[in-house]
Order: structure tokens, then sequence, then C-alpha cells
């Protein structure tokens, strides 16, 4: 009998962070959840954060995975946009890490290939992929489906890894 593995999918942002959850067993991927956690914008930036943190351990709460993935942060053409990208990652990563989650991190180009077959996928193609994939019958947000990519992701390497180790990981 094939380990059964519940991954949590990150799509860091300071505005919305998506989440993707997603169960695997063997080679069979199953759809649990997604959603977006929004921060206020009208709150400062350290409180922002602080919900942002929250509300990511409230999902990890709700949903127990057993390993995490997040996106890297990719290079901005908006320093501060990127510096608050890199705080709410932060604040992701310290999370998963206080619940004790196996982390991996993937490039987007990596989540695009894995699930659509080509890195330079846009938002809705990412969008319909992941409906399709886990016969959805509402199309997720952007954010939303982009974290259930980045789960799905990780998933493949799993098994991936499982497949070459023969089964530890």
């Amino acid at each position: 009998m094939a380990d059964i593995v519940r991954i949590l999918g990150i799509d860091p942002g300071s505005r919305i962070t998506g989440y993707g959850v997603v169960e695997q067993n063997g080679f069979t991927l199953q759809f649990v959840g997604c959603g977006v956690i929004k921060s206020t914008l009208t709150l400062s930036m350290s409180e922002r954060l602080k919900e942002i943190y929250d509300g990511i351990c409230a999902v990890i709460e709700k949903y127990e995975p057993r390993h995490a993935a997040i996106e890297n942060v990719f290079v901005a053409r908006n320093p501060s946009s990127a510096l608050k990208l890199g705080q709410a990652r932060g604040v992701l990563l310290l999370a998963a890490t206080q619940y004790h989650l196996p982390l991996e991190e993937y490039s987007a180009k990596a989540v695009k290939q894995a699930v659509v077959g080509y890195g330079q996928a846009g938002k809705g193609q990412i969008q319909q992929a992941v409906r399709a994939l886990f016969k959805l019958s509402a199309t997720p947000s952007a954010d939303a489906a982009d974290a259930l990519a980045i789960a799905m992701c990780c998933a493949n390497h799993l098994s991936i890894s499982r497949a070459v180790d023969g089964g530890g990981r």
C-alpha cells in the first residue's frame, strides 16, 4: 500500500498569499482544498505579516499537511515589492518550520513545466490546467491555482524521489 502524503503548496504574496492542499497516494493526486490569505492593506507591514503568518498557521492546523512547498522569489522590477515579497515569504517559511514540515522550494518555471508542460505558461493556463486535472467545478483564483500547481510540482518530485529511493523519503 502506498504512503499517503498531504502536501501544502504556498504562493507567497504580501497582499494575497495562495494556498493549495493535495493528497498523494502513490502516483494518484487528489484535491483537498485551496484558498487565499489576504492581508489588510491599511495595516502596517508588520501587522500584515502577522496576518499572513496567522493565516498560514490556521491552514496548516486545518489541513495537517506532511510536506510544504513554496515558490522561490523571482527578481521583481520594483525593489520595494521584492522586499515585501521576501518578508512575506520569510513568515511563511517560519510557519512551515515551526510545524516541522519538510519544505521544498521551486522556481515558477519548474512549477509551470510540471503542471502545463511549458515554463512560460500564463496564469490563465495554470488555472485551467489545475481545474481540468482535479476536475473542479469552478476555476480557482490565480493565487490559489498557483499554490495548487506548486503542491503538484512537489508531489511529482516526491514521487520520483520515492521511486529512486525505493520508497524511502
